[in-house]
């Protein structure tokens, strides 16, 4: 039998199994087996099943330590759960002590084992990323119409087509150079350094050369190096809300956690890379490093999940084929048609390319791109800001948004809201750390300090206390932060509500006994005058256990068995509320030397009261939310906070509706990806889940076609986040990772920001939908003209480079002021599109063909009348002119008709949108130059038009537009009339 590397799948060494032996080998308990290495034994399956029927499997390897336990091949590996095991035995599995190390075993292992960093995937050359910009299936078009182009002689209008191709090539190539960042900001996570034990001796070293089975020491501040088994623990507590989504630090502990199955943030006994110690000291011993910890996995699934195309992206990716084939059969028609009816072959390709290059939109990507930059920057004005431009409409089409719960929708801010002393019960009001705020009795305020219960409660808890509360500059000015644990933090906010701010000044603080994980109490003693006290706070059970009487009314009363129900009770009902509870209680002794002489100063206490505190939701969330209703869009709740609190949470938000379903990570792990999609779509809370929980539930909600945004902050939604339709990341409070994986970011941390981003995705959508809709149409006019003429057996009615021309001053200018129009009133009151939606559905492609028509047939009049009502050399050019006039205006006149999705020219005011007033008096100048500047109109081969000319042509042009929205408006009325009766 010999090891194979999971990861190489090269063999290490030989090793044999024995029983008889155990001075040759090193003997390891079968019970350990649930502590799986990343190798696999390869040999007779019988033979290590013997083993393990023996009750013990030991094996030996030349000059290596067995901490590994070998797994047969073809056995499925199962997960590591070393918090399962004992501090003993996680040293002994890991052939190490507390003593630590030496440096050559630690070399070996490292040899193995690898560094203990972040390995990024396969790397794409820049060059690559580049090149990948030019596959579009619309730069093919572009392409395409830049041969014309050149074809045709046009060789300005090549270039400029080149340079829209090398333009759009750049905007994405850089943008997605940052996006994928994501794996540099998640090594930025990591700690530099380490305190390491290793032959008894403490030394700092680089926390890339640490190795299962180091002993390395914490203490507050630190961010943990790698994953690992705490071995002592004499009071330690970790924030591990980016990797967890818990919304308070951790207390961790030694003692063994006994269910195998336990999500990641009730493994109190285990530390994990990336986390942060916030207060107390411990020493674990090292079970993973680089890829294998927890941070490693998020980095595995940030590299294979998925971006898919954003539907913009498909749908102009349909309308660029669709465009392609369509120019070619026009090409054919117009080049067959004309030779039939006599004209030269060389003529009618040159007619039939110039008609390909007026189908074609060339500027279409760019405008798009455009449009995208405009609406980035109105939104970047509403603190949303947006990473990657294409998924700015995709907002537009959002059917569900999953959303992390602690930060995200709450304020990561613990906040006390309920008080209960001598047996009432109090509301604290406002949130978070700002010290605005009240207590408040039967609905009205009171002044809290001259209740005797409340002054001694929140003296306690000021003073019992180690955070700071210190105001600091942030970009929209100064606020109250917490320095220190947030409990605290929300203790001290609460004194002050109760207008007890400088604790300092009426205790003077002599010892204190810190908070103990085992104990669950905190206790500080202090002296106010000639009186010593110990003050004392923790688990409301804990310290009810410990006291013997009741602070009442300002007296000390024996705690009677009914007082220790209504105790009881209170705490249930605050717990039912999804609220942190403590407790506060005290000792009174003679002096300093009477207290410390007593072995156990946390007994016979007066119990004063409990509070009970929650990371409150955000105040404009209820409207956000109310909002995403009114939309169509879902709000999911995805956190890894515990049930209980998610819940309470989730309805106060009225997010989790009566008969909405609530799912468990434990639930998840049980439930195929088949028996997930089919509950999904009635679950609105999922609690305590992992980055794989995450992941699962966005891939299912889009199994069922649902167009996902995942809001996050942690580094644990970064792969769902990437795997989302659009990921949203919170600005101030989310980590790096978090951000780079996502393709909008809400400056203010405002899930309210996420609405106005909806509003501005779908006006953007809108707009593009408008121009669109412009650029086409006016094609189809410019085609039929051509087209119908050449059937006919008629001149052209446009020369080559009018036809150029009209594409140039009609689909530049107001096709990119259609991109900043303002969004419809009634925008936010639409269902979300249908992904599944076409871009010519509900009648678009009607519109399109309807206007077009019309055009084509009105220029096409005014050019036969002219050309029939006049003589001479002049006469041919003078029935051009009048029909480039003729078309060029009623696309003028055109682009203000389909400012409305909806209605028509009479639904909104003209000079709503300045912009594009200015843009279509800017082109009109464009157009009258070449025909009013001699050397242009030479060129261009017009003649001069007059009063007369310029009526026929203005009522000739409006025709289209005025004609259909005087049908519209007929229509609308009708059905208002049959509506009402």
């Amino acid at each position: 039998m010999h090891l194979l590397n999971a990861r190489t799948g090269k063999p290490l060494v030989p090793f044999t199994c024995k029983h008889a032996d155990p001075q040759t080998v090193h003997i390891v308990p079968s019970a350990l087996l649930i502590a799986v290495s990343e190798y696999t034994c390869v040999g007779p399956l019988s033979q290590w099943i013997a083993c393990c029927v023996q009750g013990w499997t030991s094996f030996s390897r030349d000059k290596h330590t067995d901490y590994e336990t070998p797994i047969v091949e073809g056995v499925a590996p199962v997960e590591k759960n070393w918090h399962v095991l004992s501090a003993s035995e996680c040293l002994a599995a890991l052939s190490t002590s507390e003593q630590g190390l030496s440096e050559e075993q630690a070399k070996e292992r490292r040899q193995e084992v690898g560094l203990n960093q972040l390995v990024e995937g396969q790397k794409v050359s820049l060059l690559t990323i580049f090149l990948n910009q030019f596959r579009d299936f619309m730069i093919v078009v572009l392409l395409v119409a830049t041969l014309i182009s050149g074809l045709l002689g046009e060789y300005m209008d090549a270039i400029t087509i080149v340079a829209i191709i090398v333009l759009n090539g750049i905007l994405g190539f850089v943008q997605e150079v940052k996006a994928e960042r994501s794996l540099a900001a998640l090594k930025e996570l990591t700690a530099p350094m380490a305190h390491v034990r290793r032959a008894g001796q403490v030394s700092m070293i680089p926390a890339k050369e640490l190795v299962p089975g180091d002993i390395v020491l914490l203490e507050g501040g630190d961010k943990v190096p790698a994953d690992g088994r705490i071995v002592k623990s004499p009071g330690l507590d970790v924030e591990e809300s980016s990797l967890t989504g818990e919304s308070v630090p951790v207390t961790k502990r030694a003692k063994a956690v006994v269910d195998p199955e336990v999500a990641i943030g009730d493994r109190t006994n285990m530390v994990y890379m990336g986390t942060l110690v916030t207060r107390g000291k411990a020493e674990f011993v090292v079970t993973e490093t680089g890829m294998s910890t927890e941070m490693g996995k998020i980095a595995g699934l940030m590299q294979t999940s998925e971006e898919s195309l954003t539907p913009l992206q498909r749908r102009l990716d349909q309308l660029g084929r669709l465009l392609v084939w369509v120019s070619l059969a026009i090409t054919a028609l117009v080049v067959v048609t004309g030779v039939l009816h006599g004209n030269g072959l060389y003529d009618m390709f040159l007619a039939g390319v110039s008609l390909a290059v007026a189908a074609i939109p060339e500027g279409l990507p760019a405008i798009v791109t455009i449009a995208l930059a405009l609406g980035v920057q109105r939104m970047i004005k509403r603190n949303a800001i947006v990473r990657k431009l294409p998924s700015v409409e995709t907002l537009g089409c959002a059917t569900v948004v999953c959303s992390d719960k602690t930060g995200t929708l709450t304020q990561n801010r613990m906040t006390v809201q309920r008080v209960w002393v001598e047996g009432e019960w109090y509301k604290v009001t406002g949130s978070g750390y700002d010290p605005t705020g009240e207590f408040v009795y039967e609905d009205r305020a009171i002044r809290a300090l001259r209740r005797e219960g409340i002054r001694r409660l929140v003296e306690i808890g000021s003073t019992c206390n180690n955070a700071v509360m210190k105001l600091v500059e942030t970009e929209q000015g100064k606020e109250w932060a917490c320095d220190g644990d947030p409990t605290e933090g929300a203790l001290l906010v609460m004194a002050k509500k109760a207008g007890f701010d400088d604790p300092e000044s009426v205790y003077q603080r002599i010892d204190e006994i810190p908070f103990d994980s085992d104990r669950k109490l905190m206790s500080v003693l202090v002296m106010q005058g000639q009186d010593v006290y110990l003050f004392v706070k923790g688990a409301p059970d804990v310290l009810l256990d410990r006291a013997t009487k009741f602070y009442t009314g300002g007296r000390e009363e024996t705690l009677s068995p009914t007082t220790k129900r209504q105790v009881i009770a209170a705490n249930q009902q605050m717990a039912g509320e999804a609220l942190r509870n403590i407790a506060f209680g005290y000792r009174k002794f003679r002096s300093i030397e009477a207290a410390k002489a007593v072995q156990d100063p946390e007994q016979e206490l007066v119990l004063v009261g409990l509070c009970g505190m929650i990371d409150p939701p955000r105040a404009e969330v209820y409207e956000a939310i109310k909002t995403c209703h009114s939309a169509g869009i879902r709000t999911v709740m995805i956190t890894g906070d515990h049930q209980t609190t998610a819940t309470a949470i989730a309805r106060q938000l009225d997010i989790l509706p009566e008969d909405g379903l609530v799912l468990t990570g434990a639930e998840l792990d049980k439930m195929s990806d088949e028996d997930l999609a089919l509950r999904v779509e009635d679950t609105y809370v999922y609690a305590r889940v992992s980055p794989l929980h995450k992941l699962r539930i966005v891939k299912a909600l889009q199994a069922q076609g649902e167009i996902v945004g995942m809001t996050g902050d942690g580094v644990n939604d970064a792969p769902a986040i990437k795997q989302a339709d659009i990921g949203i990341a919170m600005g101030q409070s989310g980590t790096d990772v978090a951000k780079e994986a996502s393709a909008l970011v809400l400056g203010d941390d405002n899930f309210a920001t996420i609405v106005a981003a909806v509003e501005e995705g779908r006006g953007i959508y809108d707009n593009i939908k408008k121009f669109i809709r412009y650029l086409l149409s006016s094609n189809v006019g410019e085609i039929v003209t051509m087209f119908v003429a050449m059937l006919a057996g008629l001149p052209l009615p446009l020369l080559p480079i009018q036809i150029l021309w009209v594409n140039l001053v009609t689909d530049g200018l107001p096709a990119i002021a259609l991109g900043v129009d303002p969004a419809e009133k009634d925008i936010m009151k639409r269902p979300p599109r249908d992904v599944n939606e076409g871009i010519f559905a509900k009648g678009f492609s009607v519109k399109i063909l309807s206007r077009g028509i019309l055009i084509g047939v009105v220029t096409l009049a005014v050019f036969l009348w002219a050309l029939h009502s006049g003589q001479g050399p002049q006469n041919l050019a003078r029935a051009q002119t009048l029909a480039y006039a003729t078309l060029t205006m009623a696309q003028f006149i055109l682009v203000f008709d389909c400012r409305s999705v909806e209605g028509g020219i009479w639904k909104r005011n003209i000079f709503e949108n300045v912009w594009l007033v200015l843009a279509v008096a800017a082109s009109l100048a464009l157009f009258l130059l070449t025909i009013y500047v001699p050397p242009i109109a030479a060129i261009f081969k017009t003649v001069p038009l007059h009063g007369l000319d310029w009526v026929i042509v203005i009522v000739a042009a409006a025709i289209p537009t005025f004609a259909l929205s005087l049908r519209r408006l007929g229509l609308s009325a009708m059905k208002t009339k049959v509506a009402t009766r």
